[in-house]
């Protein structure tokens, strides 16, 4: 263990003293070389490098498929679906070192359901700055793609944004929101960079992950969580071949969906399509209860109650479902406490 701290004492003095007479990435290297000779090879350059510095393919792939599910399970409520498919999903891309084509996941459903939340989590579980990461590029279809007669354009830019990008770092991570609200037409540009080719260019996409996001589809997922209800079978028995055929049927032929007639569906590139069921008056409690923890205070029952009730349900009769899932517990609980 001394040896090791003295390592990475010298490793650390191009960093924190002046070495105005040695070049200073030589001197570190020279450094780094010489702590790996003393630490028979335990500790090199590059690892030292990439503690500071954020490098592509910095967390192992076992690591971050573990964070992964260990973040889903413990913060993400009501969804075992979308726990059960990303998880599997990912993970499963991960540790395939041959990977015939980039992972394509389509998160669907409701507003406040857990979309960003999960892509969020994927970001987090490879990349230690997550969303922050360099590695990690989020497009939004009302802010980069706002006007229909400059769609042409924008495919340009996107493909040579994604080109310039996985050119740079294999395992860039893509996500795409409001696709709902995405020209027809556009996502298509990226085809290529989903399909089965080995090199495109001299380059590979095959590591690469695309995530697309959605409320396209949440009615029919409404429609198949309220049949499982009336007919008093748990919303937990819901599988995702009792959905999945049928939302990939519905985004396609849904001229709003970003998705509609595309070939990504066509040629069936999209891996999972994955459904997020609408959330009840529970799941609205336990957001509430992390949200209120979070902010350091204790979560007091009559207080999650009251502001899980002031939400609006869906239908209008059964009253079962959060018509805006859980975004606006954070606004609400800004009227209860005095920050």
């Amino acid at each position: 263990m001394k040896l090791l701290r003295a390592a990475l004492g010298l490793a650390l003095l191009p960093l924190l003293g002046p070495a105005s007479a040695v070049e200073p990435i030589s001197l570190g290297l020279a450094i780094a070389g010489a702590a790996a000779s003393a630490l028979t090879g335990i500790i090199s350059y590059p690892r030292l490098y990439c503690y500071f510095r954020e490098c592509c393919l910095q967390r192992q792939d076992v690591r971050a498929a573990a964070g992964l599910q260990e973040s889903l399970e413990r913060r993400l409520f009501g969804q075992h679906l979308v726990s059960k498919v990303v998880v599997k999903a990912v993970r499963g891309f991960l540790n395939n070192t041959n990977a015939k084509k980039p992972l394509a996941l389509s998160l669907h459903g409701w507003t406040g359901t857990g979309k960003n939340f999960v892509s969020k989590i994927v970001a987090e579980s490879i990349y230690k700055r997550g969303l922050h990461s360099k590695y990690v590029h989020q497009f939004v279809a009302t802010l980069h793609f706002p006007h229909a007669n400059s769609i042409n354009l924008y495919k340009d830019q996107l493909q040579s944004w994604i080109r310039g990008n996985v050119s740079i770092c294999p395992r860039s991570l893509f996500i795409f929101d409001e696709m709902d609200k995405m020209h027809a037409g556009l996502i298509d540009s990226i085809k290529p960079f989903l399909d089965y080719y080995e090199l495109l260019d001299g380059v590979s996409y095959r590591q690469a992950i695309f995530i697309f996001l959605s409320n396209a589809g949440a009615e029919k997922i409404t429609e198949v969580a309220l049949d499982f209800w009336r007919k008093g079978r748990s919303r937990e028995d819901i599988q995702l071949t009792d959905i999945q055929n049928a939302l990939s049927v519905s985004v396609f032929n849904n001229k709003n969906s970003g998705f509609w007639h595309s070939t990504l569906i066509d040629r069936n590139l999209i891996d999972y399509f994955v459904p997020f069921l609408p959330l009840e008056y529970r799941h609205v409690k336990m957001c509430v209860r992390v949200e209120v923890e979070a902010r350091g205070h204790a979560a007091d029952e009559e207080l999650l109650s009251r502001v899980a009730e002031e939400m609006t349900y869906f239908p209008r009769e059964e009253r079962i479902y959060s018509d805006k899932g859980c975004k606006t517990v954070d606004s609400k609980l800004d009227y209860y406490f005095d920050f």
